[in-house]
């Protein structure tokens, strides 16, 4: 693991010790070549700043690798498995039920052209 100068985006001991019990250990095998903190930092910095994988900065590991483990992490579930279990403590802490009890949906129309409907779409006579 190589030492680098922190980001904004990088989790900090509370973050990292709650989500480190929440995601999948790691395969049988060789270690690790980076640690999963590390990954995440680096996935934490994509999705914050809104780069590419491919502009991931020098001191994260490669872009390849990084992207690689949030694509497991998708596949395995693991994002929204993570995104309910932090959303329930998160409502807990608040005093609220773990669960909403209550749903309420909007919608709204949008034009979607300047001439809408029927008009829009029939050929001139």
């Amino acid at each position: 693991m190589t030492t680098r100068k922190a980001y904004p985006s990088d989790l900090n001991d509370a973050a990292w010790s709650k989500i480190e019990a929440i995601l999948p250990t790691t395969k049988m095998g060789r270690p690790p070549k980076h640690s999963r903190r590390e990954l995440l930092d680096a996935i934490w910095y994509v999705l914050r700043t809104g780069i590419t994988w491919r502009a991931l900065p020098h001191d994260f590991p490669p872009w390849q690798t990084v992207y690689s483990y949030w694509r497991s992490l998708k596949l395995a579930g693991v994002w929204v498995y993570l995104n309910d279990i932090l959303r329930e403590q998160v409502r807990q802490q608040d005093g609220r039920e773990s669960e909403a009890s209550l749903l309420i949906a909007d919608s709204q129309s949008v034009k979607t052209t300047e001439k809408g409907g029927h008009a829009a779409s029939t050929e001139a006579s």
